[in-house]
């Protein structure tokens, strides 16, 4: 036996029967599957520091939170050989404050178990439109975006344990007696950024801001030809400029239509909200841009579930998933017929970039003969994050790693690059020799998640 092997036996004995184990799974986008060690799940910030600071040399740990990262590479370290430190255990809310509108929760911590403490508050989460079961810390740490803002901006402070043990509290943490202001911002050079999307250490919390609940909510449905789609986009950008939306404005182009939806939430006191909607309203309609224009009120599923995750409930979602993917959230890196890839590129707002953009997406489709969604989520005035997706049956994998390839390389020729990455294009884009000395200071024996978004 062999003192990494001798390690994991100690560490088998003092967690329990179960919780240190070689489990292999598969993961829903076919990524190669990486060897791993072992899977060792503490249940609580005492365990992990134990953990990390005793780690013998050939140990390396890849921390991840509930797991859930489908289409990017689910539970897969970036490199064989690792152990897993699953954090799922870690699932306390340690605090709630509904008179300020701030949680602290560790990384087992789901976004649908929290919104449902807050749904009979004032305050809400800034959900996604995945799983009910996803981490809140994991997609922040990832720069995940929600539908009213990216999730990283929901962050005030940070509980962090560093390669050797020691333990860390970053931004703006609650004191002994709970008091804390949730500001976004450190005082000095900030080092929060630095753990997320990173390896520089494991956070085992975080403070979430969390949002007013708006009193009254509209949903407006545009629809448009995808000849025009440069045109709308341009035109929903200034009314977005000039706070006629609200949250993130969303943009369907099925894959095998012509014809694409827009959702644009307007939302706050009810007369205000009732007026701005009219309003926008009015100038869609001038615009003769659109085949249809309304206020939606239905139960369709996809609006239906917009409406509930815009108003902090992902309940919704679970049905959403079950109907795409043919199982509960449980079975999708199991499903024995469909695979899913995620390719998430950052674009100017502007028309001419989403309709180049929905042009190469289309070029790698033929070329290659798979089929791939591209939705518009407009995460601020300038930004747009492109979310471009591919269900595949499982016999086509690889077409499907093979125009993910592509979409990297034909996006990137546009200076155009993801925000978030999967297991096989983990490549940092900062300068490599700071990315390298930045690893020697935080951890310099490399025990954390090598590989992970470091330069190449």
């Amino acid at each position: 036996m062999d003192e990494v092997e001798t390690w994991l036996r100690q560490w088998e004995r003092r967690l329990g029967t179960g919780m240190a184990d070689p489990v292999v799974q598969a993961n829903v986008g076919m990524f190669r599957p990486r060897r791993v060690v072992g899977t060792l799940c503490p249940d609580d910030v005492e365990q992990v520091r134990a953990i990390v600071g005793s780690a013998v040399k050939g140990v390396t740990l890849y921390p991840l939170s509930t797991g859930h990262n489908w289409g990017l590479g689910s539970r897969e370290p970036v490199r064989d050989g690792a152990v897993v430190l699953d954090l799922r255990r870690l699932d306390r809310v340690r605090l709630l404050d509904l008179d300020l509108g701030v949680a602290v929760v560790e990384p087992g911590v789901t976004q649908g178990r929290l919104a449902g403490l807050l749904s009979d508050s004032s305050y809400m989460l800034n959900v996604t439109a995945s799983s009910a079961h996803t981490s809140i810390v994991g997609n922040a740490l990832e720069r995940g975006v929600g539908l009213r803002r990216q999730r990283c901006e929901d962050v005030a402070g940070m509980e962090v344990v560093l390669a050797d043990g020691r333990l860390i509290r970053l931004g703006n943490w609650p004191d002994e007696e709970g008091r804390v202001v949730p500001y976004g911002h450190e005082v000095g050079p900030a080092l929060m950024p630095l753990f997320a999307q990173s390896n520089l250490g494991v956070v085992t919390a975080a403070v979430i801001r969390l949002l007013p609940r708006p009193r009254a909510l509209h949903l407006v449905r545009l629809t448009f030809d995808a000849s025009r789609l440069a045109t709308v986009v341009d035109e929903l950008r200034d009314c977005h400029g000039q706070r006629l939306i609200s949250g993130i404005l969303k943009i369907y182009q099925p894959p095998e239509s012509e014809e694409c939806v827009a959702y644009c939430c307007v939302d706050g006191d009810p007369e205000l909200a009732a007026l701005s909607c009219a309003l926008l309203m009015r100038r869609v309609e001038r615009t003769r841009l659109f085949d249809d224009v309304h206020d939606y009120v239905g139960d369709e599923q996809l609006p239906g579930q917009l409406r509930r995750c815009l108003s902090g409930d992902p309940s919704w979602n679970e049905l959403v998933l079950e109907n795409w993917f043919g199982t509960s959230s449980r079975g999708i890196d199991a499903n024995p017929g469909n695979g899913y890839l995620f390719f998430l590129p950052l674009l100017p707002f502007q028309g001419a970039a989403v309709a180049r953009a929905r042009a190469l997406v289309r070029e790698v489709c033929a070329e290659t003969g798979t089929q791939w969604r591209a939705t518009v989520n407009a995460i601020s005035y300038d930004v747009i994050d492109l979310v471009v997706s591919c269900l595949f049956p499982k016999a086509m994998a690889a077409q499907a790693h093979r125009a993910l390839d592509l979409l990297h390389r034909r996006f990137a020729d546009c200076g155009w690059r993801p925000y978030r990455l999967d297991v096989d294009h983990m490549s940092a884009g900062g300068p490599p020799d700071v990315l390298r000395r930045l690893k020697e200071v935080f951890d310099p024996r490399n025990v954390l998640a090598p590989g992970r978004y470091e330069p190449p």
